[in-house]
């Protein structure tokens, strides 16, 4: 793996189970910090592979997002002698990730119980749609089912309209995202007192907490909250707005300055003195008198315009941009957040880490592998395997060096 400037994490080898999104979107967040990621599908591969439409080298462009730096092993999990092989690479490793349902990965072999008893150093995170208890535990989970079981979707869209998916896997990724902070308390833990925990991640709990304050509304009021489109529940100059030639921007004026700067700019001053507007309780009382002054004044020029307008005049103002727009746009650029991954003759143009550490060395990032592209390797460095013992694997079909099924692309 192409590691030669190792992050903070450098030193810290992670055996990652994962497959499709959740997952390995956390597993790469610690491979970019530095950390070893052994990547263990089964021969056919991780099934994010063949997601389509979108290829590169036989492999689908959402895999590529969320698998580079790591590092591929591929293992038929019930062939004989394949669960000691994964053992001994628990047992060289300081974190094991999965995302099996509760039970799943115990029946093949691999028993989170017996392998923490065998080492108490280890930290073990479980990545699943309900957790490892309760009466919805065993339930299978994707992340349009939590979105719709946690409310996310019932706040999302707009009034009146059908609930909505967000537009990006949010449940995915906050699962992953919370993996990542629960795996790097667990290893502090471990620093302090030589012992590991067990990280027990939920994607439903992670979307029941991103409801912030939308929940604890509901629970303190008893009111249950709606979509509400491209606006603020509370500060009706906190929304989208059209203007000319079919362009648009959001703003965000949410203190009396901005919202007084906001009226000047757009040629409204009256409205400053005029006693339904006085203070954002007054606003939000009078919301739809107000938009009616608004909406038809920003009508009066394009959405760039106001843009240059409005950050001269110190009011938070922002085109609404398609993925092309803001994948250009000079900050993102300039923050590296598209990046150009470059290995085995191909190139994936893909998003960058938006975790930038000023005193730390940066992973040099790695093409995603092939599959079983780095058993032997492995096999050899971490376990001390021989070519001899190797070989025997590959031809037990304990080990896979290729991909044993066609990709349908």
């Amino acid at each position: 793996m192409a590691d030669s400037y190792p992050g903070p994490l450098a030193g810290i080898r992670v055996l990652d189970f994962t497959q499709f999104l959740a997952g390995p979107h956390g597993t790469q967040v610690l491979g970019d910090l530095g950390a070893d990621i052994i990547k263990i599908e089964a021969p056919v591969g991780d099934s994010s592979r063949i997601v389509p439409p979108h290829y590169v080298r036989g492999d689908s462009l959402y895999f590529h997002t969320i698998n580079r730096n790591k590092r591929s092993v591929a293992v038929d999990m019930k062939a004989a002698g394949a669960v000691e092989v994964l053992r001994e690479l628990i047992d060289k490793s300081d974190v094991v990730v999965e995302n099996f349902r509760p039970g799943v990965l115990a029946r093949l072999g691999i028993d989170r119980e017996i392998e923490r008893a065998r080492r108490p150093e280890l930290v073990w995170c479980s990545i699943s749609g309900f957790g490892q208890d309760g009466p919805g535990a065993g339930l299978p989970a994707y992340d349009m089912i939590v979105q719709a079981l946690s409310g996310t979707m019932s706040l999302t869209g707009e009034p009146g309209g059908s609930p909505v998916r967000t537009g990006n896997p949010i449940g995915d990724i906050a699962a992953g995202l919370h993996a990542v902070i629960g795996i790097e308390a667990a290893l502090l833990r471990r620093k302090a007192t030589g012992l590991g925990d067990f990280v027990d991640i939920s994607m439903l709990d992670c979307l029941i907490a991103l409801l912030s304050y939308q929940g604890t509304y509901y629970l303190q009021s008893g009111v249950i909250p709606g979509p509400q489109g491209a606006r603020h529940d509370a500060i009706p100059t906190y929304r989208l707005f059209a203007a000319r030639n079919g362009t648009s921007l959001v703003t965000t004026a949410n203190t009396e300055r901005m919202w007084q700067s906001m009226a000047k700019v757009l040629g409204l001053e009256e409205l400053i003195e005029d006693e339904r507007f006085l203070t954002n309780p007054d606003r939000l009382r009078n919301k739809e008198a107000l938009w009616g002054y608004l909406e038809p004044a920003f009508l009066a020029r394009e959405a760039v315009e106001w843009v240059e307008l409005f950050n001269e005049n110190g009011i938070p103002v922002a085109t609404v941009n398609n993925l092309e727009q803001a994948l250009t746009h000079p900050q993102v650029l300039h923050r590296e957040m598209v990046i150009q991954l470059e290995g085995e003759g191909e190139s994936v143009r893909t998003l960058g880490n938006p975790v930038k550490l000023q005193d730390s060395a940066r992973t040099e990032n790695s093409f995603p592998q092939a599959v079983g592209a780095a058993g032997p390797e492995v096999l050899a460095e971490v376990l001390g395997y021989d070519a001899e013992r190797i070989a025997q694997l590959i031809a037990a079909g304990v080990i896979a060096t290729e991909k044993k099924a066609p990709i349908r692309a």
